[in-house]
């Protein structure tokens, strides 16, 4: 799948990395961000990272949205969702709410799926049932 003027989640490309370049290091980005190119690092952002057919991103992937058609190799922790494409490669650690692997597609990895909301304050934890300490109880 080629993903061309825009991304796949409707978002406006604001970055390319073209194929035959490479960026060493750590890339933040606002929107949407397509790598045909290799990526040796870090990537932030809160938008989309669309990796085309010939891309390569090897390092760690911290960003909302994933779109995998070339190879990753790294821990990639996407906030909403993970596609891989029929040709994408992941090889690596993932963590995200909403995994897609396509026919065809290759995950050699770990992947953590958790959509539960994780209690962050106190208030939350004492609305939660306490747990008996009576094997025999539920």
């Amino acid at each position: 799948m080629i993903f061309r003027g825009g991304a796949p989640g409707g978002s406006e490309l604001n970055g390319f990395l073209d194929t035959g370049s490479r960026i060493t290091g750590e890339l933040r980005f606002e929107q949407a961000f397509r790598v045909d190119g290799a990526v040796d690092g870090k990537v932030v952002s809160d938008g989309e990272l669309v990796v085309g057919e010939q891309g390569l991103v090897e390092g760690e992937i911290d960003v909302a949205t994933v779109y995998v058609s070339g190879t990753v190799r790294a821990k990639v922790r996407a906030h909403r969702r993970i596609e891989i494409t029929s040709g994408g490669k992941v090889y690596g650690e993932i963590s995200t709410p909403s995994l897609v692997i396509a026919d065809g597609a290759i995950f050699q990895g770990r992947c953590l799926m958790d959509r539960a909301e994780k209690p962050e304050s106190p208030a939350v934890l004492r609305a939660m049932p306490a747990k008996s300490s009576n094997p025999a109880s539920p």
